[in-house]
């Protein structure tokens, strides 16, 4: 009986000890980090059990304004593959992989997106829009792209990366055809919306939406007082009742502007990030159907 309560005790201990162990990831499976929530969930589509994903910035982070900490570059020296977005949207992303002394493969998911571009953080010309994923048929470049890498990575399960990531891209087109469906149904001159902060172009562009941001491309940067009183004054003009706030945006700026508008600001959008495990976004397919049902919603009302 000794040596049992004994051998279980190890046992609880060890359990302990790994449950707070810094990395998490599994002895038996790729270990691959993605730089952020949305990718994450990608990765473990197309890679199901046979990787361990760890990401960079959560649910509910705002990669605009993140800074990794030692634990994420303890991390990344663990990770046998490095996936980001690209498109400037991880400007720490080569600092990370300097100081940690990563030496592993860095992917590009989005390479091979056509690329937009936006109005600057700081209003002087354009730079690039990061936000390729608000694009689904993007999102099928990304997968294709994730499932090559882990096969290069992962020659023995090569052929299961590209089956899952095929049956991932037959989602995307069905959750396109919807999305499509449901805003087609509004007419053209009602489509209009105003957000926190300008993430929405390729959305904008592949659905036909017009949207408004005060903020800007960056959730760094806050508009002048003269940038918010002309968007006050559109929105009055054209009687926009679309109006919404992004989950990691501070709600104040949007909350004040639709006040002095005159307007009702809607449920929260999921942007740059997933919701929390269990929300109403925590994968890539429900923050889009998210999204378009409360856009849709909205639009109607202008």
């Amino acid at each position: 009986m000794k040596q049992l309560l004994h051998t279980l005790l190890q046992s609880l201990a060890t359990l302990a000890f790994c449950a707070g162990s810094v990395t998490a990831f599994a002895a038996d499976k790729v270990p691959v980090m993605a730089s952020f929530s949305i990718l994450g969930d990608l990765v473990r589509v197309v890679g199901a059990d046979r990787v361990t994903v760890i990401t960079l910035v959560g649910p509910g982070g705002d990669a605009h304004v993140f800074e990794p900490k030692p634990a994420d570059a303890k991390n990344l020296l663990q990770s046998k593959l490095l996936i980001t977005n690209g498109l400037g949207f991880e400007p720490w992303v080569q600092k990370l992989v300097k100081s940690s002394g990563y030496k592993g493969p860095v992917i590009v998911a989005s390479q091979g997106v056509k690329v937009r571009s936006m109005l600057a953080a700081k209003g002087n010309g354009t730079e690039t829009d990061p936000h390729g994923w608000q694009d689904p048929t993007n999102v099928v470049i990304y997968a294709r792209n994730i499932a090559s890498a882990l096969g290069k990575l992962d020659p023995a399960g090569a052929a299961a990366y590209q089956a899952n990531s095929e049956a991932y891209v037959k989602e995307l087109q069905a959750l396109d055809a919807e999305a499509m469906a449901k805003i087609a149904a509004i007419p053209a001159d009602k489509r209009k919306v105003i957000t926190s902060h300008d993430a929405f172009g390729y959305f904008a562009a592949h659905y036909g939406i017009k949207f408004l941001a005060p903020q800007g491309g960056s959730t760094e940067v806050e508009p002048s007082a003269k940038q918010v009183a002309e968007l006050i004054k559109q929105i009055q003009k054209e009687r926009i009742k679309a109006v919404f706030v992004e989950n990691m945006s501070n709600p104040k700026l949007l909350t004040q502007l639709s006040k002095d508008a005159g307007v009702t600001v809607g449920p929260e959008l999921y942007v740059d990030a997933l919701s929390k495990a269990g929300g109403p976004a925590d994968s890539y397919l429900k923050l889009m159907r998210h999204n378009v049902t409360q856009l849709v919603v909205g639009m109607k009302q202008n």
